[in-house]
């Protein structure tokens, strides 16, 4: 806020002289190679060959470094000011390494591209502020490797990642991605969509209320959901069953099972209670279909199977909270 009255606290990059044009490759190049050796750390369990790729363009970036602390040393001697891009208005910015942790292999190859790109652009721009022929001469030739980064990604994917590892990973990638999210959410969502059911229509056929019926599906669909989740973030921290983050299995476990048991009772804000009933029903049968439908997709349980399963004893379930209500 205080920069709009007194003035950016980052240097132009026009005013930069040429050390520290230089200084200011040195330290984007040593950044990027270690967001490379960040991805790769990331990768190296799950996807060693993808690693091996980073580790590679680790490497380049680290020539780049030592060329250019050469010209540095040659020009201006060792010591080399401390300049980075966060320094300079308008440089391109590089996302934090420590976001490697969140990111995936795919992002991850997107984001070396716009790195890439936005160190080309950098190099084309430094050119027009020096002098110096050899250093003009190393910029140029530097910007036309960033350019042809690209093609030396794909040339090493094709080289450690042969179409047979790429479906290796994207299946282990796939595994990963149900063992943490997939299986906590469905088991939520059937016991959210199952459990409930008994609770809310007996509620609902006891008191002819909307009103009281909701609120009675509301504090059994929380309740459930933060029950479920803890139970799944402390019963397993991942490590040894290799089904990721407790954390984000609870809050899949937790979340889809409020959803489940939310679906049926939130028709009860309808102040009609034979509308609201009819409503509630109807998405109760929606929910049982849609938890087949994910068995299907995912657990690989045939359809005819998971929809028998789930539809019948959801249907039951269903059928002892009406009775429990009329009695």
């Amino acid at each position: 806020m205080f920069s709009r009255f007194f003035g950016s606290s980052k240097r132009s990059f026009t005013s930069l002289s040429e050390q520290e044009i230089l200084a200011l490759a040195i330290s984007s190049e040593e950044d990027d190679a270690r967001i490379y050796l960040a991805y790769a750390d990331k990768l190296r369990d799950q996807y060693p060959q993808s690693a091996k790729v980073f580790e590679d363009m680790a490497d380049v970036e680290n020539t780049h470094r030592r060329m250019l602390i050469d010209m540095h040393t040659a020009r201006f001697g060792d010591r080399i000011p401390l300049i980075r891009r966060e320094h300079v208005s308008g440089f391109y910015q590089r996302k934090p390494d420590w976001l490697a942790s969140t990111i995936s292999p795919e992002d991850m190859a997107a984001e070396a591209e716009n790195m890439e790109a936005g160190a080309y652009r950098f190099y084309m721009e430094a050119i027009k502020q020096v002098s110096d022929a050899d250093t003009r001469k190393l910029l140029g030739d530097l910007a036309l490797a960033e350019q042809g980064h690209e093609d030396v990604a794909r040339m090493l994917d094709e080289k450690h990642r042969p179409e047979s590892v790429k479906s290796d990973e994207a299946e282990t990638a796939r595994r990963q991605f149900i063992l943490t999210y997939v299986q906590p959410g469905l088991a939520g969502l059937m016991d959210g969509s199952v459990s409930t059911l008994a609770p809310i229509f007996a509620a609902a056929f006891a008191t002819q209320d909307t009103w009281q019926t909701f609120l009675v599906g509301l504090s059994a669909s929380v309740g459930a959901g933060i029950s479920m989740g803890f139970t799944e973030a402390a019963h397993d921290d991942g490590k040894l069953s290799g089904r990721g983050s407790p954390v984000k299995r609870g809050l899949a476990s937790g979340i889809m099972t409020a959803l489940g048991g939310l679906g049926h009772a939130l028709p009860y804000l309808i102040p009609h209670f034979m509308t609201a009933t009819v409503t509630a029903i109807a998405v109760v049968f929606f929910e049982l279909w849609a938890i087949a439908f994910i068995q299907n997709k995912y657990m690989e349980t045939p359809f005819l199977r998971a929809a028998f399963q789930v539809v019948l004893g959801g249907g039951l379930v269903l059928a002892a909270g009406i009775l429990i209500g009329n009695a």
